[in-house]
């Protein structure tokens, strides 16, 4: 094993933080709109059904930005209350991420003890670059990162093999002996496995129990990863 990789929301950032991130991204759409007199948190829904539907069309597919598809998920819901979206959006998207995101508790150390153990550690995600750099500065952990590939990096979206493959040619190793650590089974488990990777599925809830067949190893903390690495390792 020469390399582990990771997903980013929902394995090293949390979704109850993107959630919070999200309610506050139009809590600040509404305040700037002079629309305080609607319910953000029902707004928030449907602004999360929007673009939920927008990107599940996206998998594997070629890349778009995320920028455009958020900015449109917001309009649509706009468009049934009478308001408009701000111009700088995606500005106070970045800034709201930067404000509220919030990695899982053992997230850095999970990262430095698969760096004291001579590994190349990478992000692939499906991402705009200008988020996840600007998203990671914030958690003070852009640094801890020997790469990170995006959508916009590769031009497709997962599990399209090509954001793997980007990635394992950026870090130089072959896919047998590399990880990848995601908590979507059909997106993170299916893309990796398809070019070769081992793939580790972060569920600590056990609430994707029937998808487990799509992945090789299944946890509920990024702690146990660095165990099933050594174990790897050993072999």
């Amino acid at each position: 094993m020469k390399a582990v990789f990771f997903d980013f929301v929902g394995t090293l950032i949390t979704k109850e933080g993107e959630n919070v991130t999200h309610q506050n991204i139009v809590r600040e759409v509404l305040k700037r709109a002079g629309r305080d007199d609607l319910d953000y948190l029902m707004l928030w829904e449907e602004y999360e059904a929007e673009s939920s539907a927008m990107f599940k069309e996206l998998a594997g597919r070629p890349y778009v930005k995320i920028r455009d598809v958020d900015t449109e998920a917001m309009k649509k819901v706009a468009g049934r209350y009478g308001f408009t979206v701000p111009d700088d959006f995606w500005e106070i998207s970045l800034e709201m991420h930067a404000r509220y995101g919030e990695l899982f508790p053992d997230a850095v150390e999970a990262i430095k003890a698969l760096k004291d153990l001579g590994l190349h550690v990478g992000i692939i995600t499906d991402s705009d670059n200008d988020y996840i750099e600007a998203h990671l500065k914030a958690l003070g952990i852009y640094d801890l990162f020997d790469s990170i590939t995006t959508s916009e990096d590769a031009g497709f979206y997962k599990p399209h093999p090509r954001p793997f493959q980007l990635a394992l040619e950026r870090a130089g190793v072959e896919a047998n002996k590399a990880l990848y650590v995601g908590d979507n089974p059909a997106k993170d488990c299916v893309g990796a496995k398809k070019v070769g990777m081992l793939s580790v599925l972060l569920d600590p809830n056990a609430a994707k129990r029937e998808l487990w067949g799509d992945c090789d190893f299944v946890v509920s903390r990024l702690s146990e990863v660095v165990e099933i690495v050594k174990g790897l390792m050993e072999k």
